[in-house]
């Protein structure tokens, strides 16, 4: 099982650099867990979660992440544990986004079978995802969803993906960029769309640009809002649009109060 084709090129921007060295580590930790080793774990693993019913519930549905640092940020919430924020989470989200990259992101498979015992909701395992090896990683943790970025994969790799998430009852968080991304993932059928609205090239943000994409999205798929969501007014022109659910990390992650934070942009308890 391969790494899946991308460009590593400088202009392939900071997601692409981080890419490329995600590859690296995935053959070093597939030397020190052979495959069969996570299918023994995944045939213990706690059942799958629903994500993709999680965020089809009226009103606008919050994806909260866990993410300790990040390469535009540095430190976000230095020592923060899954427990420890699991018990902002809980009330209010659909569903819980963890990092599970370590050097840029502070996170680990870990970190993230920690926030699965901690959390009642589906957990998104997020991270460069580029082969059948990282799929089976993700279900091993206890992930119950994974993301698939296109910019990283090309259409056979996506189809791929797509199957193997599936095949082991996990469904799939897949994000695009820009229209070309977009009309790919459309040609797939892929259950839940992310619109990510910052530049993976500069991580600029650029909201408008995310919500023309968002409201391309069919209406029979789940549409998620990703990235630049920090006020009232952000969350509430992603109501009054397309998105189904909105996925926001470093709002949540920097303020004192995660708790306060979450219900500072409308989100009411949902458990």
């Amino acid at each position: 099982m391969s790494a899946l084709s991308l460009d590593a090129s400088p202009r392939g921007g900071v997601v692409h650099a981080i890419a490329a060295r995600t590859r690296a580590d995935v053959e070093q930790r597939r030397a020190a867990a052979p495959e069969a080793d996570l299918r023994a774990r995944i045939a213990d693993a706690p059942a799958v979660r629903d994500f993709a019913a999680a965020l089809r519930a009226p009103g606008l549905r919050l994806i909260a992440e866990f993410k300790p640092r990040s390469p535009s940020r540095g430190a976000i919430r230095p020592g923060a544990t899954p427990e420890a924020v699991a018990r902002h989470y809980q009330p209010y989200a659909a569903a819980v986004s963890v990092l599970t990259d370590g050097p840029h992101f502070g996170g680990s498979h870990a970190l993230l079978a920690r926030m699965r015992e901690a959390m009642h909701a589906p957990i998104l395992n997020k991270d460069f995802i580029q082969t059948e090896y990282q799929v089976l990683e993700a279900r091993a943790a206890g992930a119950d969803a994974l993301l698939l970025m296109a910019s990283l994969l090309d259409d056979a790799g996506l189809r791929r993906l797509l199957e193997a998430t599936r095949a082991l009852g996990m469904e799939a968080l897949v994000e695009v960029h820009d229209r070309p991304e977009l009309d790919r993932v459309l040609r797939t059928d892929a259950k839940v769309v992310g619109v990510n609205a910052r530049d993976l090239r500069t991580l600029a943000i650029d909201p408008s640009a995310a919500a023309a994409l968002l409201a391309d999205v069919p209406a029979d798929r789940v549409a998620v809002a990703e990235s630049g969501v920090t006020t009232r007014a952000d969350a509430d022109a992603l109501r009054a649009g397309r998105a189904d659910a909105v996925l926001i990390g470093s709002a949540l992650m920097a303020a004192p109060d995660p708790s306060d934070a979450i219900r500072a942009l409308g989100f009411v308890r949902c458990r």
